[in-house]
């Protein structure tokens, strides 16, 4: 097991990744940014570095700096989180040539997933199912038009870069899609560098399920089970739960045997996560996030497997410290992302938090990098903590979940504590009538 790993994020999940390699007896190390000076992480890790300043181009993506920090502080491994440079194929290598080791799955893996083209093509030859869209990049709007009047509208426009719900766009007639093609070219180049699009036929009302799969080097790949992560606002999930809602026994044994079947494919090491678009009775390949994912807590508390601590013992090159036979879920767990924003127009909120008081309990788990006092700026992303509550069955995991969003007290900016209100209170949450549509359909 390694002795010293460098966390090369902030926020909740470097206080999160932090506090596993504590457990583990292994020191932790920490950058920031100089606008991050008195984050939660810095003060957690037995040593921390600072690495540039705000912007995140000179802080926390730069590559050069933070291998420069790992260096001097000796470490073994580096944990990327998510965002930043989880997904990075250069970040990797570059870990590897300084003879360190990089948490996740190989360079050429994240390669191959990182570009959404070839990704489905991947998934295709692997017998996963995908939803009809282009082989390659669409090189003209002429060529997205054509596809969209071969296989009817509406048609969902993507960046082939793209992630977080970036560059995507759905578009019911030609004129909207002559427009998004234009928009969503502009927006992959200044979000991924990359203008390339691809196309896909774009289903009416699906659910967004994922599959969480664990890989050693062995060649041993276990699934942790379904989580629901339906319930978006601009692409972008906002509440999540495991076990996913009323899957048919038939089309659950699909979807893990499909996560299993492509990780294998892909000699896959480490944690990833399998998401399909599900309608009715089928499943599509969506993409395939080769990194921790922010919903993993909810996971956790169904299955009673600590994720990192899991990642940190392949990347160490130790065989899976569980099989599936032992893999079981018991209750059920919601997770609500608390973002500093506007709740009605979800443009961020930054400013300084006067109050941070969130509810106590055993069934409540509060994954987060900030607490009275903090400032959050503009640099980056406003989620200011995951609340994940548990209980023995959906409704009352709902039940204990809206409690717990009554006594939350979060002074000092706005924060989006209101729109989880409404929707855990809404009557077709609680029926559990949701699909991607179900902001759009109700606020």
């Amino acid at each position: 097991m390694f002795t010293k790993v460098l966390v090369a994020n902030r926020g909740e999940i470097a206080c999160r990744i932090i506090q596993s390699c504590q457990l583990l007896g292994i020191k932790a190390v920490a950058i920031y940014s100089e606008a991050d000076r008195d984050a939660l992480h810095v003060h957690l890790a037995e040593e921390a570095y600072e690495v540039g300043p705000a912007r995140v181009f000179e802080s926390y993506l730069n590559i050069d700096k933070i291998l420069a920090v790992a260096k001097e502080a000796k470490v073994n491994a580096i944990h990327p989180g998510y965002g930043f440079l989880s997904e990075n194929p250069d970040f990797a290598t570059r870990c590897h040539e300084e003879g360190i080791v990089f948490v996740g799955p190989s360079p050429e893996t994240m390669m191959l997933m990182g570009d959404k083209v070839s990704a489905r093509n991947h998934m295709k030859k692997a017998g996963v199912p995908v939803i009809p869209g282009s082989v390659e990049p669409i090189a003209s709007v002429d060529e997205a038009v054509t596809f969209a009047e071969e296989q009817g509208y509406p048609v969902m426009l993507k960046a082939a870069a793209g992630g977080g719900g970036i560059g995507m766009e759905k578009a019911g007639d030609k004129e909207q899609l002559k427009k998004a093609f234009q928009s969503n070219q502009r927006r992959a180049m200044n979000y991924f560098s990359s203008g390339s699009l691809y196309i896909e036929k774009a289903l009416e009302s699906p659910r967004h399920i994922e599959v969480q799969i664990i890989g050693d080097r062995g060649g041993n790949v276990i699934h942790l089970g379904e989580r629901d992560c339906s319930i978006q606002r601009r692409h972008q999930k906002v509440i999540e739960e495991a076990p996913a809602l009323d899957l048919s026994e038939g089309l659950l044994q699909r979807l893990r045997k499909a996560a299993i079947q492509a990780a294998k494919s892909l000699q896959y090491e480490n944690a990833g996560t399998l998401e399909f678009l599900v309608e009715n009775d089928d499943f599509y390949f969506l993409e395939m996030n080769t990194r921790l994912q922010v919903e993993h807590p909810v996971t956790e508390e169904v299955t009673g497997v600590d994720i990192v601590r899991e990642q940190l013992n392949v990347a160490a090159g130790e065989a899976l410290g569980i099989d599936q036979s032992r893999v079981q879920m018991q209750g059920h767990a919601i997770e609500t992302r608390i973002y500093a924003e506007d709740p009605k127009t979800f443009f961020p909120s930054p400013g300084t938090i006067d109050v941070f008081d969130i509810p106590e309990g055993e069934c409540i788990r509060l994954d987060t990098g900030v607490q009275s006092g903090t400032e959050v700026t503009p640099h980056y992303d406003p989620l200011l903590a995951k609340l994940i509550v548990s209980g023995k069955s959906r409704e009352d995991t709902i039940e204990k979940l809206q409690e717990t969003l009554k006594g939350c007290n979060i002074q000092g900016l706005k924060t989006n504590i209101p729109f989880l209100r409404e929707v855990t209170n809404h009557p077709d949450y609680t029926a559990g009538k949701i699909t991607i549509n179900f902001v759009n359909d109700h606020f």
